[in-house]
């Protein structure tokens, strides 16, 4: 959970699609997604493995581990 902005159009999509009960599970987190996700939707809650310190000037999870999306699909 980066800049929270995935998380946030997700959880808008299942609500929309008439969810109830919504949890988010991450295994790091940065303090600015979690912020974002707690201002957007406050009844969301948010188990997180582990909160680093902050996002870098690319949004990446520092220290984290850089975009998990670029090296899990190959696209960076």
């Amino acid at each position: 959970l980066a800049t929270g902005v995935s998380a946030v159009a997700s959880i808008g999509f299942l609500k929309q699609k008439g969810a109830g009960s919504i949890k988010l599970v991450c295994l790091i987190a940065a303090p600015e997604g979690i912020r974002a996700v707690n201002e957007t939707y406050p009844e969301v809650e948010i188990f997180v493995g582990a909160v680093d310190r902050c996002l870098n000037e690319h949004a990446y999870i520092v220290p984290g581990l850089g975009d998990a999306g670029d090296r899990l699909y190959g696209t960076k």
